[in-house]
């Protein structure tokens, strides 16, 4: 038979997704896939309830149903300062996945390119493959995974299509700063780059880090398409609401692009989201605040047991040095912590395009029991794991 795809030819599955599977197997703590183990807000819940026997039921309008846009402009003019039209500058998609797949597809041709700042989550770089374009890799330089400005304009010089960015970072927790995003600004303009950014952990930001959304920089809303979802906001991953926001000539794209992938997002699961999207400033204070206290019995978890890692900014990772336990490969490192720890993690290699083999990426966005039941699990990491 005839070959299949090439494109597709250096994919494996998602690592992360994997690794889910991996931790069921064994039992183990799930701390690999980012995902909570605790409840959505009761108000989004009781409002699903209505919806499961008020409906809608049938297709929403392709790019977003009317009351959701309304809802969600509304909510991001609050926090971005821009002036969003929902009837011409939002489409709203299956997951922020779903998002970042249309955006890349509405500015990229195939033979374009696309910068790609690593450690990145694992789509981008396969985002860019399907839509026939090259990533550019430009690393981020820990411990605080800033990046080189001489390296950043070097790839420029190539003239990428966009450059795509994660803010706050998946998997390493950087938050960039209003300098380096004006940097980042003032290079977009001088090579005429779009930029793509992932923003799905806006709101999971720890002090004295703070967000600033991209397309609020002086004249960057007309070269942004600005990526997010309801997923971490409002602990509802398995909702799959995203969203792309960006100027009307854009989203017309986006729109065309999105109605072929996947019609729309769920009808009932929009309905039912608008109440959050019009919670008050409580709420994501309130957020912030218990992400904080997560971060912070986690990562005083793994001091007290001396175990090297990364300080996260923002979003809900941690990264693990393992040097110490001779391991040359972090996914069987990674297989051998869910079976003889109990723990489920995810090699730090998927995220990196150079050769990082030292790192693991762990998240805490669980119940404080979950927690302690994972850090009282790696207490026996050094007698379990060591080669």
């Amino acid at each position: 038979m005839r070959e299949l795809s090439k494109r597709t030819a250096g994919f494996t599955d998602s690592v992360i997704r994997r690794m889910t599977r991996v931790s069921l197997q064994y039992g183990a703590v799930n701390l690999s896939q980012g995902f909570p183990d605790f409840d959505p807000p009761g108000e989004i819940l009781d409002a699903l309830a209505n919806a499961a026997h008020g409906g809608p039921h049938q297709y929403a309008i392709t790019w977003g149903a009317q009351n959701f846009r309304e809802a969600l402009a509304e909510k991001q003019r609050r926090f971005t300062g821009l002036d969003i039209d929902p009837e011409s500058q939002i489409v709203v998609t299956c997951g922020s996945t779903e998002a970042m797949m249309a955006a890349v597809m509405t500015v990229c041709d195939p033979g374009d390119r696309v910068i790609v700042f690593s450690p990145f989550y694992e789509n981008y770089g396969a985002d860019a493959i399907l839509s026939g374009a090259e990533p550019i890799y430009v690393p981020l330089h820990p411990p605080e995974f800033n990046f080189d400005q001489d390296e950043l304009e070097a790839a420029f010089q190539q003239r990428p299509k966009a450059l795509i960015l994660c803010n706050p970072s998946n998997p390493c927790g950087k938050v960039f700063t209003r300098e380096e995003l004006m940097c980042i600004a003032r290079l977009a303009e001088k090579y005429d780059a779009y930029v793509i950014t992932d923003e799905v952990y806006e709101h999971i930001v720890y002090e004295p880090h703070e967000h600033v959304y991209f397309a609020a920089l002086p004249g960057m809303f007309e070269r942004t398409l600005s990526c997010s979802s309801l997923s971490k906001t409002y602990s509802i991953t398995g909702w799959r609401l995203g969203y792309i926001i960006a100027p009307a000539r854009l989203i017309e794209v986006a729109r065309k692009v999105h109605d072929f992938l996947t019609v729309g997002a769920a009808a009932p699961l929009q309905e039912a989201a608008v109440v959050g999207l019009r919670f008050g400033d409580d709420y994501y204070r309130a957020l912030r605040d218990s992400y904080a206290r997560k971060r912070a019995l986690f990562l005083n978890g793994l001091d007290a047991l001396k175990i090297v890692h990364t300080d996260p900014q923002g979003a809900y990772y941690v990264m693990l040095d393992i040097r110490e336990f001779g391991y040359e490969s972090d996914l069987e490192f990674c297989e051998d912590l869910a079976r003889k720890v109990g723990v489920g993690a995810v090699p730090g290699s998927s995220f990196f395009h150079e050769p990082v083999n030292h790192l693991i990426r762990l998240h805490f966005a669980k119940r404080e029991d979950t927690l302690n039941e994972a850090l009282n699990r790696l207490e026996t990491m050094r007698t379990k794991m060591r080669r």
